[in-house]
């Protein structure tokens, strides 16, 4: 039995983004990163019940696989009866021919039922790859919002004409940094989402790429947060 501490709630990360999205429109009102964030909420939402009714059985492919299961099974009991009846009458080779006949069958149909099968995860496998690659290009949406945010903004001195429009002070960087940071880390527990919901290997390996990506790109923005946080210590 899973207990409430050992799997990742929905709930908890749709509170945590609406959370922050009202801390951001606060702090930075006329931002994009606003409606990135509002982006990402909707994106939220789609992504937990998705990984949800994917991590639920597929009752149509279940119970076709049911179906070819009880006629594989009435189709045996059939050879089997047949060859009971006959064998009196059959020859050896005859016999060993029905007998061969009833195991081919038998691979039939339990290659049928694995096809089934398959079908389903093959289906569920592909929604998720799908939802995965949407939370991808979000993370680096994110990225590109802070790339601008240089962290020697509070020594421009030099400004060139193709220079960006830099109007935060120094905490309001930090905050704005600070956000994406968070947008990041959220990103990755929405992916890992569909690896806690899913058990299937190619869907897990994308999951852990996601996380490797947002935990990269945030390790990028906490270090300009370090030398932001360096810079104001140094200040006279």
């Amino acid at each position: 039995m899973t207990g409430p501490y050992q799997q990742l709630s929905a709930e908890r990360i749709l509170a945590t983004l609406d959370k922050l999205h009202a801390r951001i429109v606060a702090r930075f009102p006329e931002a994009g990163l606003v409606r990135v964030c509002a982006d990402l909420i909707e994106t939220a939402r789609f992504s937990a019940s998705d990984a949800a009714r994917l991590a639920r059985p597929a009752i149509v492919w279940r119970l076709a696989a049911l179906a070819l299961v009880l006629l594989g099974l009435a189709a045996q009991v059939a050879a089997f009866k047949f060859l009971r009846i006959e064998s009196g009458s059959l020859s050896a080779p005859d016999l060993v021919q029905g007998l061969e006949a009833a195991v081919n069958l038998l691979i039939l149909f339990g290659g049928a039922v694995w096809f089934v099968l398959s079908v389903e995860e093959r289906i569920k496998r592909r929604r998720a790859l799908d939802a995965l690659h949407r939370l991808r290009s979000l993370a680096h949406v994110v990225d590109m919002h802070q790339l601008t945010k240089d962290p020697t903004i509070v020594l421009d001195t030099q400004k060139t004409a193709a220079s960006p429009e830099r109007t935060m002070s120094q905490f309001e960087l930090t905050r704005y940094l600070d956000y994406c940071a968070e947008m990041q880390a959220l990103i990755g527990k929405l992916a890992a989402l569909y690896g806690d919901r899913m058990r299937d290997g190619v869907v897990i390996d994308a999951v852990n790429d996601i996380e490797n990506l947002t935990n990269g790109l945030g390790r990028k923005i906490w270090q300009k947060i370090t030398i932001i946080s360096a810079l104001d210590e140094s200040a006279p």
